[in-house]
């Protein structure tokens, strides 16, 4: 509940600091009265948008500053810590506002500065505004339908509803993602399959290259290699070559180690070189049969190297460079097989969440059918009962296109006052005192399920009298008993009701105009007095006579 207020320099009110009880509180006064101070305040801290203008005249600077307090604070706080501001301590919330000609404007939450945005959304918890051109949460089809889903006790079904469709939004924005990031397309997948192929044709090891490299230069060059072969051969094994000398040499040199033994080292040596010589003529002869070439042979080398050959043409000279590309054509293969089964199972998952919602949705739109029956039943009654006796109110409940947070429906409270008038949509209806009179007729049905603590009313009362204007008093002070009702109002029998009563004064000074607001309903004789003065004449004895009439019932 609203605890305190205190205004200073707002419009043509100084200063004043006003304490609130709970229940049903009337603000009244003569027309032009500044009755519309104590509304401006309540706005100024709920957020609504306004400038240095609402500065007194001659002053520098205009403050608002309110108290309230929570028995259960847990909504409030979780709303603070979203917005990163001290929670409530004991259950209180302190909210201020200054505006100055010189400076720039501040807000403040428990004690910290915060933004026009934070303080919007503190007051879409902790108050709520019926009259002419305020913000009403009950216009906007989101606040409608929430109303109605608290009426209809659906909130067990969409705590298990709304997960899921957030699970199943990012399930199909994953998808979206995938969908539109850079996927391969079937003729692009082929053409890396048929490059990874050409790798797989080939032995890519640095030793392996070399050797195709040097077997591929042996082939070309194989009939000199041969011929070159051949003929050192030839020179080391014919009748008169190296090795037949050597023979020669080493009988000599063995006849001379008999003669000489310090020789046989000698001889020892030409026998080695007798067997190096013959190794030598092994090797050439190698040289001679691997330069040799079978046409199967040759076809498999000269394929295996047009195939590198192509290979490097396309990927670079180097072995590395090559090995990279393969490398990163083999990954954006596996990626693409990756999405595609991310894909699938994406899919899967996405149907599986679809079944459930659509389950779930379903059974929330038949309880919001049933439930919308009972309710604009109840609302059209009292709406009855405050004035509008030809009145139609129904509440619509719209099957939506697809599924949504609030499943796969959503409504539209509609009106129409008199008979044969079309039904309208509540945003639609044009006098402000039917909207108000509307309104007041949802709130009180609804009294025992909406948690907004502080209700303002504004003209609830235009245009009625007599005994609806009784019966609205009646529905505004039973409101006041699950929340704290605020009305500014001209009927004396709406005035009566209240369990609180502040009465604002103009005050006509010299060179100024100033606004004094005084609480007024612990002394009985000065509200009789304000009761008579809006039944038309504070001194005629009927009239108090009827004030205190309207007072004691």
């Amino acid at each position: 509940m609203l605890q305190y207020l205190r205004v200073e320099n707002l419009g043509l009110m100084q200063k004043a600091v006003l304490e609130f009880d709970s229940g049903f509180t009337t603000v009244t006064g003569e027309t032009g009265a500044g009755k519309s101070v104590l509304l401006g305040a309540l706005q100024l801290l709920s957020g609504a948008r306004a400038d240095k203008s609402l500065i007194r005249q001659n002053s520098d600077t205009l403050s608002v500053e309110a108290g309230l307090y929570f028995e259960n604070s847990d909504t409030v706080n979780k709303r603070l810590v979203e917005l990163n501001l001290p929670i409530c301590e004991e259950g209180s919330l302190i909210l201020s506002r200054t505006f100055s000609q010189t400076k720039m404007p501040k807000i403040q939450i428990n004690g910290n500065l915060t933004t026009l945005a934070n303080l919007q959304k503190m007051g879409e918890i902790w108050i709520d505004f019926h009259g002419p051109g305020e913000p009403q949460k009950l216009f906007h089809q989101k606040w409608q339908l929430s109303l109605l889903d608290l009426y209809s006790k659906t909130y067990n079904l969409l705590d298990n509803y709304i997960p899921l469709y957030r699970d199943w939004k990012i399930q199909l924005k994953k998808i979206d993602e995938i969908k539109n990031s850079d996927q391969l397309t079937l003729d692009e997948a082929d053409y890396i399959r048929s490059q990874l192929d050409l790798f797989e044709q080939i032995d890519l090891s640095t030793e392996a290259i070399e050797k195709l490299e040097n077997k591929f230069n042996r082939l070309n060059k194989s009939q000199e290699i041969i011929q070159i072969s051949s003929l050192i051969m030839k020179s080391i094994s014919d009748d008169d070559g190296i090795t037949a000398q050597l023979g020669t040499i080493l009988n000599f040199s063995r006849e001379l180690s008999q003669l000489d033994h310090e020789t046989v080292s000698l001889s020892d040596r030409v026998e080695s070189l007798i067997i190096e010589i013959e190794d030598l003529a092994s090797e050439y002869n190698l040289v001679t049969n691997e330069s040799e070439f079978s046409e199967e042979d040759t076809a498999d080398l000269t394929k295996q190297m047009e195939l590198w050959l192509e290979l490097k043409r396309k990927f670079g000279g180097d072995i590395n460079l090559i090995l990279e590309k393969q490398k990163k054509l083999a990954e954006k293969l596996n990626d693409q097989s990756n999405i595609e089964e991310t894909l699938l199972r994406l899919k899967v998952d996405v149907e599986k969440l679809e079944s459930q919602l659509f389950e779930i949705a379903e059974n929330i739109r038949v309880k919001r059918i049933s439930s919308a029956k009972s309710l604009s039943t109840k609302v059209l009654k009292l709406v009855n009962k405050l004035g509008f006796k030809n009145a139609k109110f129904e509440i619509d409940v719209v099957r939506e296109s697809e599924l949504k947070e609030c499943g796969n429906s959503t409504c539209n409270y509609q009106f129409a006052s008199n008979f044969g008038q079309k039904l309208m949509p509540l945003n639609k209806i044009a006098s402000s005192g039917e909207i108000a009179r509307v309104m007041l007729a949802l709130k009180a049905v609804l009294a025992d399920v909406d948690d907004t603590p502080v209700l303002v009313f504004d003209e609830v009362d235009a245009n009625i009298g007599g005994e609806i204007a009784g019966i609205v008093g009646e529905k505004l002070s039973e409101l006041g008993k699950r929340h704290q009702v605020f009305c500014v109002t001209h009927q004396p029998q709406v005035a009566a009701r209240g369990d609180n009563h502040l009465v604002v004064t103009k005050i006509q000074k010299k060179n100024d105009v100033a606004i004094s607001i005084n609480s007024i309903h612990k002394n009985p004789h000065n509200r009789k007095i304000e009761i008579a003065r809006m039944l038309g004449d504070r001194s005629s004895s009927s009239a108090l006579n009827h004030a205190e009439e309207l007072l004691v019932n």
